[in-house]
């Protein structure tokens, strides 16, 4: 049975998880304005134990002009960036000491006027920052420098989805027109177009994490029918398509391992795939009760997703998928197996008279002793010093 907290209602515009020391993970949430209420963006702490976010914000932070879009944080969890409809990105710092958190606001002045970004995105090591705004323009910074190292302002018609490679290396990005492309952002350059019939379109997208699998995952809609396709990022080409989410997805996100693949719908459900077996291991059926998912994002440490929409606020969902070991258990199981083969090996010495068995002559022990088998190393000697003064004589 699913553990699901509704944590926050209403008039979330995005949500993303802020990752901490000791698992001491936050959530930080972009309210749009509602009714009297201004857009703000709020800071939560996270109980793992009752998968629940805290009832009352840790921080909050009050938007004078404009309204949250979108948020990237940067993996080390110490700032994230937040756009907003004014065609601004802000910069927050966390300042964190024991239960007292704050947040300072900075401009980032490159991405300031620049108009509207829907998609932003930090590098998995940290070290570039991408933004993609509605009118297709996608721009590549070195973190935290903020030098260019792509300006491209017809990049798209206009930024669907991106995500970055694990290595860094590459960005892809989807556009509302259905094409899908790859930059290289090492050297700031077009690199490929993703290959589509004409009655396909390529919406979300997501690379593989586990290090294992170079595969950058695609929700690919052809006609009425939606499926996930996956390109091997070697050569760019697609090696084929599966049915998952049955139906058109709002959303799209990756664990951290690597090891799941969540989808969200546009009417509210999720799935939740085992990337190894590529098969459905978990479903919440109408989970924000027909309202477009607009944000899906795993827990860094905890089977959990966190999903929000603008109508269902945000909320918690604990996975149905198995346990995964802690470094503790792994350590007692191996100490087990060594303590184990060690009883098994003491047992077999002591009780396996039948196998030293042979003829013998009477009173001779059926188990020879330990010397007896390896030999007495003083007799050795001695044989060994007698056979050379036979040579000398």
């Amino acid at each position: 049975m699913e553990e699901t907290s509704a944590s926050q209602q209403g008039n979330i515009a995005c949500a993303s998880w802020i990752r901490r020391p000791e698992n001491a993970h936050l959530v930080v949430m972009g309210r749009s304005r509602h009714t009297n209420h201004p857009p703000l963006l709020q800071i939560f702490s996270f109980d793992p134990k009752t998968t629940s976010l805290s009832s009352i914000p840790l921080a909050t932070y009050v938007f004078e002009e404009g309204e949250p879009v979108s948020l990237a944080v940067h993996p080390s969890g110490d700032d994230f960036v937040c756009s907003t409809t004014t065609g601004d990105c802000k910069l927050f710092e966390l300042y964190i000491r024991e239960a007292n958190v704050k947040l300072f606001d900075k401009e980032l002045l490159p991405l300031q006027g620049v108009g509207q970004q829907k998609c932003i995105a930090f590098s998995v090591d940290g070290s570039k920052f991408a933004t993609g705004g509605v009118d297709g323009h996608l721009r590549i910074f070195e973190w935290p420098r903020m030098h260019i190292i792509l300006d491209e302002p017809r990049a798209h018609k206009s930024f669907q989805d991106m995500d970055f490679s694990l290595d860094s290396e590459f960005l892809a990005s989807t556009s509302t027109d259905g094409s899908a492309r790859i930059w290289n952002t090492n050297d700031g350059v077009p690199l490929a177009s993703l290959t589509r019939t004409a009655d396909e379109k390529i919406e979300l997208c997501r690379f593989s994490k586990d290090g294992t699998k170079p595969f950058l995952f695609c929700t690919v809609q052809k006609g009425k029918k939606s499926v996930t396709a996956v390109w091997d990022i070697s050569t760019w080409n697609n090696i084929g398509h599966k049915s998952l989410l049955r139906k058109p997805a709002s959303v799209m996100s990756i664990s951290l391992d690597g090891k799941y693949l969540a989808l969200g719908s546009k009417d509210g459900d999720i799935c939740v795939v085992e990337v190894k077996k590529m098969e459905v291991c978990h479903w919440s059926k109408r989970l924000h009760l027909g309202s477009r998912i607009a944000s899906l994002e795993f827990c860094p440490s905890e089977r959990v997703v966190l999903t929000s929409s603008t109508d269902w606020g945000a909320l918690v969902t604990k996975l149905n998928v198995p346990a995964d070991w802690k470094e503790w258990q792994i350590y007692i199981l191996l100490l087990g197996l060594f303590l184990a083969s060690a009883v098994a090996f003491y047992i077999f010495f002591e009780k396996s008279d039948s196998f030293w068995n042979f003829p013998l002559g009477r009173d001779q022990p059926a188990k020879p002793k330990i010397g007896a088998i390896l030999g007495d190393p003083q007799s050795d000697d001695q044989s060994l010093w007698g056979a050379f003064e036979q040579l000398d004589m």
